[in-house]
C-alpha cells in the first residue's frame, strides 16, 4: 500500500471542517435548475456527450445538462461499494483478511497485483478501491455484498431507482452506446452521493471513513482536481472505460464551507475516440465558477 490505512473515524489532515459541513450540508433550499449553455458549449468544444448535474447545497442552485440520460457508471460505483460495506457489515469486518489467486487479478490493479500471497484486509481493499481505483480489490469486495446486483440493491435502498450494476470489473466498463447495463444518470448518481457524503444514509463514523477515502483519491489530478479552484476541498471518485468514457462524481467545498455536489459523466459514440480528462476539468471549473 502506498498510503496508510486510517481508522474509521480518522480524517485527513485539515479536513475536519469538511466533515462538519457534511453532517449538515444536505439540508438546502429548494433547488432551482438551469440548463447551462456553458456545458452545452463544452460539449461542442470537446465533441463528447456530457452529462452534468451539480448543486450548491447552500443556495439550492442547480446546473444540469443531459441530467436524466443514462451514461456508463464506470468506477464511480466504487463509492457505493465502499458505503455498502460500511453500512451493512459490522465494524470488525474491516479487519477481516481476504486472499485471492493470481488468476483473479484483472487490469488496473496497482495494489492487489503486488499482494496476492498475503492478501489484504477489507479496510485495505476498500482504500485501494477508492484511492487507486483498484479493480481486483473492487471485485473482492463485491463478493461481500452478493456481486454486482448488490450495488443495485444498495442504490434502491437509498431511493435511487436508476443506478444499476450488472457486471464485474473490468467488463462493466465496455460503455457501449445504448447498453443499459452498468449505467446511471448524472442526477441519480449525484443525489446518491449527496445522501452518502452529506446526508444521513451512513452513521457519522462510517461517513467520516468514506469521506477520508474520497479526499485521498489519487486519480482526480487531471479531472475535477484540475478544475476546482485552489483552496477548495474535493472528495470524489473517478472512472474510465471504452468509447472514451470518463467520469467524475463528488463534492467540493468553497473556502467558506458551502458544499457543491458535482456529477460529470462523459462518453463518445466513436469506439476509436481518444479518452480525454480535460472535459471533466472544464466542467468542474465551469460549475465552481457558476455555483460557487
Amino acid at each position: 500500500m502506498t498510503t496508510p490505512i486510517l481508522s474509521r473515524r480518522a480524517i485527513l489532515g485539515g479536513a475536519a471542517t469538511a466533515v462538519a459541513v457534511a453532517a449538515t450540508g444536505v439540508s438546502s433550499p429548494a433547488a432551482y435548475a438551469i440548463d447551462s449553455p456553458s456545458i452545452a458549449a463544452l460539449e461542442q468544444k470537446h465533441q463528447r456527450h456530457l452529462g452534468v448535474w451539480a448543486k450548491n447545497m447552500r443556495t439550492g442552485r442547480v446546473i444540469e445538462h443531459r441530467a436524466d440520460e443514462r451514461f456508463p457508471m464506470l468506477s464511480t460505483f466504487k463509492t457505493l461499494l465502499a458505503a455498502a460495506i460500511l453500512r451493512d457489515h459490522p465494524a470488525r469486518t474491516l479487519q477481516q483478511r481476504l486472499t485471492w489467486e493470481a488468476a483473479d487479478v484483472v487490469v488496473n490493479s496497482p495494489v492487489t497485483s503486488l499482494t496476492t500471497r498475503n492478501g489484504l484486509t477489507v479496510a485495505q481493499l476498500a482504500e485501494a478501491t477508492m484511492t487507486r481505483s483498484d479493480n481486483t480489490a473492487a471485485n473482492e469486495l463485491l463478493h461481500l455484498i452478493g456481486g454486482p446486483s448488490g450495488i443495485t440493491r444498495f442504490a434502491r435502498s437509498l431511493g435511487d431507482t436508476v443506478t444499476r450494476l450488472d457486471r464485474w470489473e473490468p467488463d462493466l466498463n465496455s460503455a457501449i452506446p445504448g447498453d443499459p447495463r452498468d449505467t446511471t444518470s448524472p442526477r441519480a448518481i449525484a443525489q446518491t452521493y449527496t445522501k452518502l457524503v452529506l446526508g444521513d444514509a451512513l452513521d457519522r463514523a462510517d461517513r467520516d471513513q468514506l469521506l477520508t477515502w474520497m479526499l485521498a483519491n489519487q486519480s482526480t489530478v487531471t479531472r475535477f482536481g484540475a478544475g476546482v479552484p485552489a483552496g477548495w476541498r474535493l472528495a470524489d471518485k473517478t472512472g474510465g472505460g471504452d468509447y472514451a468514457s470518463r467520469n467524475d462524481v463528488g463534492v467540493t467545498w468553497t473556502p467558506d464551507g458551502a458544499p457543491i455536489v458535482i456529477a460529470a459523466l462523459t462518453r463518445s459514440d466513436d469506439p476509436t475516440a481518444t479518452p480525454l480528462d480535460v472535459p471533466l476539468a472544464d466542467i468542474a471549473a465551469t460549475v465552481c465558477g457558476e455555483l460557487g
